[in-house]
């Protein structure tokens, strides 16, 4: 998230909140299969830090499998999910930590809401060891952009080589990049569609509601989609996963 001095459009949620939408639509089906998918990607490069930090999520269920025995720091722009004692209220793109402190740095679904996304990477660059891991997720695809982007304060969409180009130019060596939510693509593309056709009215932008019948579907193909990620990357989804580490080598 970009830095503000209060809850401005790159803070809002899709439910016109401040802060990360699951605060205020706990359980919903694509924050819980979002979970799964990030642990099936990321976890096997957690390694075993000493210090982790979390940007821009505030929102403790999806970085579960982040935590451990080591050091856990969550930051956002704003307090509501961040833990008692572990969280911080910051910007992406101005980190109030001195370099080389963090193992592994974590920016799921945040990037994208920066106005200088260069300058956000570069950050989460700056604050990690050398040898650290960077973890990142991001919405794909600007054809897809819609008016739910607008309420949720993006500023752009990528394609996976958009952000590894992004990555790589802050000095990181991109380690896996994916698509996710490749199982459940058809339903998001008709969805957005339907967007394009039928805007939400000024102001509306609450997530789909679905069935609990349709619900369990989405979770069991996502489900699927998590075990075969633990394999091999997906050539298409409506998001972008991405491990980066940051050379034991190189620039400062």
């Amino acid at each position: 998230m970009s830095p503000a001095p209060g809850p401005g459009p790159d803070a809002l949620g899709p439910d016109g909140q401040p802060g990360s939408s699951s605060l205020h639509r706990e359980g919903y089906w694509w924050h819980r299969a979002r979970t799964d998918l990030l642990a099936a990607v990321m976890a096997p490069h957690l390694a075993a830090p000493s210090r982790t930090l979390d940007v821009g999520s505030a929102d403790a269920p999806s970085v579960g499998w982040m935590r451990g025995q080591h050091q856990h720091v969550g930051l956002d722009l704003f307090p509501d999910g961040l833990r008692p004692g572990e969280g911080i209220v910051g910007s992406a793109t101005e980190l109030p930590f001195g370099d080389r402190t963090f193992d592994v740095v974590s920016a799921f679904d945040v990037v994208e809401h920066c106005a200088d996304d260069a300058r956000a990477v570069s950050e989460l660059r700056r604050v990690l060891v050398p040898g650290g891991r960077m973890l990142l997720s991001v919405p794909a695809y600007q054809w897809a952009w819609s008016d739910h982007d607008v309420q949720a304060g993006h500023h752009r969409r990528y394609t996976r080589a958009g952000i590894t180009g992004l990555v790589e130019a802050a000095g990181m060596e991109v380690q896996r990049a994916t698509y996710a939510f490749g199982g459940v693509f058809p339903l998001f593309a008709a969805e957005r569609l339907r967007r394009r056709l039928r805007p939400a009215a000024t102001g509306d932008s609450r997530l789909p509601e679905v069935s609990p019948g349709l619900d369990r579907v989405l979770m069991a193909v996502c489900r699927a989609e998590a075990r075969l990620l633990r394999r091999r990357d997906l050539p298409f989804g409506s998001s972008v996963f991405v491990v980066a580490v940051r050379p034991s080598s190189a620039r400062p």
